[in-house]
């Protein structure tokens, strides 16, 4: 990447990367193609392969836990399909094509990194890099209609990782002080201090009481995800009405439920 200097640059390469993936748009135009085409591949849409989307990521993801990197370069083949597949549904469609595709994420990329291909005066840190990707998605957001921090996180994702995102973006709104701070100190006053293994076990033996319990642990965690978004919610409102630090703490400190406005 040493030769490239700049936006315009790179943007010389989208058609090279497009016609590497030809062959496979031409296999996949030719499965969806209405005379001689597969009819299971005919019979399908966004929906109905969106499952499988999922599924391959969750392929490359164990491949890669397990270092078989034979397995994985099949996995990212298959993953790598995904998209080629949902782009051929949305040309058809008259959405966009896979074109579009690479050229959002090239523009993307290089839009987000400005000290690699911008002109930032001074090199930034590691800290420096996220804090600037953080603010470019956040801006992102905003020209989306976003009008919380928590918005766009799908919820469809599994609720353990919607957990992690919903905290991940309410820390970096930096909306004052942790609201369940002082849960987790009475949390640890119980159980000692917790590091990784402890952590993980605790999840786990969660998990497992819940379903001796006769509970759906993955409905538990949606319900406290909701729960913790209402709390992040409320104090962005109050703090967008100008409310002291003070009163957005008492009336957020409570740790029950709190009605809110669902997110997007």
């Amino acid at each position: 990447m040493g030769g490239i200097v700049g936006p315009d640059a790179v943007r010389v390469g989208y058609s090279a990367h497009v016609a590497e993936l030809e062959t496979l748009r031409r296999i996949m135009r030719q499965l969806r193609d209405p005379e001689g085409g597969c009819p299971w591949d005919l019979e399908q849409d966004f929906e109905s392969i969106a499952p499988y989307t999922i599924e391959e990521a969750y392929e490359v993801e164990d491949a890669i836990r397990r270092q078989d990197f034979e397995e994985l370069r099949g996995e990212l083949g298959d993953l790598l399909l995904q998209v080629v597949y949902h782009s051929q549904l949305a040309e058809e469609a008259g959405h966009f094509e896979l074109s579009g595709v690479v050229e959002g994420i090239c523009d993307k990329l290089v839009a987000r990194h400005p000290h690699v291909f911008g002109d930032v005066a001074h090199p930034l840190d590691r800290a420096g890099v996220t804090d600037r990707w953080e603010e470019r998605k956040a801006s992102e957001r905003s020209a989306r209609g976003a009008e919380s921090a928590l918005d766009h996180i799908p919820r469809a994702l599994p609720a353990l990782m919607r957990a992690a995102k919903l905290a991940a973006r309410a820390q970096h709104a930096k909306l004052g002080p942790d609201p369940e701070a002082a849960l987790w100190a009475k949390m640890e006053e119980g159980l000692g201090s917790l590091g990784a293994p402890e952590l993980g076990r605790l999840l786990a033996l969660s998990a497992r009481q819940a379903a001796r319990m006769g509970l759906d642990p993955e409905a538990l965690v949606r319900d406290e995800n909701a729960r913790f978004e209402a709390v992040v919610r409320q104090r962005e409102r109050l703090q967008a009405e100008g409310g002291r630090s003070e009163e957005i703490e008492r009336r957020t400190q409570s740790g029950g439920p709190l009605r809110g406005r669902s997110g997007r």
